[in-house]
């Protein structure tokens, strides 16, 4: 297809091999072949604490190579989050960065609060450093790339431990992942979700609900960025009133029955797959999200428009933490369910089970609610929102 992450090559991946061995002697210190009996007391007890010394040494420098190493991004970390991807590049290179200013400043990195964001003098001193090296990047796509790095590397390293990989709850408190059904969605229909950093592992975010239910190849996760390659069969789940909007009866209603028989889309050698992307974000970040899409798809497309799909969204039960400022705006993972359903509506896919699979995400958003409702209600924490105006057309 079509749509694929944007990620780095392999040759950027970071190895989590640990080489200690080496640092342990194969044969004893020369010193220890002394005769013992001929040495006196001031010369056993040097022998002490000199033979303590060296090891004690090499124990902190194995410790700091561990140390190292372990805030490193492995593939198999990054891959658990959600992704399919390689690591990237300027992730990987954003920890080293961190991992070099600690032992500058001479202060440890910790984490706290929401998004797993810096804390303490190590905080204050890496706001510095990232300003100035946000500030000397001229060229704004290359800010946007190290902004999203940031955010991404810093939630990676203040959740480890504490989130769950894979439905980003708490681990020990509130991990809902026993309760989610998974669900093969119809072969036909890819999702792509183009997240925003800032909703990368965020409790209360959808759209992990998607890979959670019909696995990461059915809804693959657009983290970093991503590129298109071609624009057959292609739709965006968005309703921006000054793009194409098509219904979904406007978009496959006219199709061909034979071009989404189930068989078309395993055994034709013709790509029918439909792809539809869903853009992650709040909805104040949303709108520059689409535009960045509108421009990839407008460079490599020519003048046309990115085609938009427009719903006819229900209420979610995730609106009862997450109210929408509007009536045509729902969350990610309930904009998938309402596609679903409307496909399930017309006669060529009517007996795939859209429906099916539709209910499988409803009921994970209604488990995703309720371990939300259970954790604010244990925290003292209102487990209602007041409806925030935007400014989104």
């Amino acid at each position: 297809m079509l749509l694929m992450p944007l990620s780095s090559s392999s040759s950027s991946l970071v190895t989590t091999t640990r080489a200690f061995l080496c640092k342990c002697p194969h044969s004893k210190p020369k010193f220890q072949s002394w005769n013992r009996t001929h040495a006196n007391g001031a010369s056993t007890r040097h022998f002490h604490c000199f033979y303590q010394l060296q090891f004690s040494h090499m124990r902190e420098a194995v410790k700091e190579e561990e140390e190292e190493e372990g805030a490193a991004i492995s593939l198999e970390e990054w891959r658990a989050w959600g992704t399919t991807s390689p690591v990237p590049s300027m992730v990987s290179q954003i920890v080293n960065d961190l991992k070099l200013l600690e032992k500058h400043v001479d202060a440890r990195m910790s984490f706290g609060g929401n998004g797993g964001k810096l804390q303490g003098d190590f905080r204050v001193q890496e706001d510095k450093k990232h300003r100035a090296t946000y500030q000397a990047l001229g060229d704004s796509e290359k800010k946007l790339q190290f902004y999203s790095a940031r955010q991404i590397a810093c939630r990676v390293l203040g959740s480890r431990g504490y989130l769950c990989q894979k439905c980003w709850l708490p681990v020990e408190e509130d991990c809902m992942c026993s309760r989610i059904n998974s669900c093969s969605l119809w072969p036909g229909i890819k999702f792509w979700l183009y997240m925003h950093p800032k909703d990368f592992l965020r409790q209360n975010n959808t759209g992990k609900l998607l890979w959670q239910v019909f696995g990461v190849d059915a809804a693959n996760l657009c983290l970093y960025a991503f590129k298109l390659t071609g624009k057959s069969k292609v739709w965006c789940l968005y309703p921006n009133k000054s793009s194409v909007l098509k219904s979904v009866q406007d978009a496959f209603g006219e199709e061909m029955v034979t071009n989404y028989e189930v068989t078309a889309a395993k055994d034709s050698e013709v790509d029918t797959t439909l792809h539809f992307i869903l853009i992650d974000g709040t909805w104040s970040n949303s709108a520059a999200m689409f535009r960045r899409l509108q421009d990839q798809a407008k460079s490599v497309w020519g003048d046309e428009d990115l085609a938009c799909i427009s719903l006819n969204p229900g209420a979610s039960a995730m609106h009862k933490l997450r109210p929408q400022p509007s009536w045509d705006r729902t969350c990610t993972a309930a904009a998938a369910v309402g596609l679903l359903l409307e496909l399930q509506l017309l006669p060529q896919f009517s007996s795939i089970g859209l429906d099916t699979q539709a209910e499988a995400v409803e009921h994970a958003l209604t488990v995703l609610l309720e371990a939300l409702t259970t954790r604010r209600v244990r925290m003292g924490r209102s487990i209602t929102r007041k409806v925030r105006q935007t400014n989104i057309r």
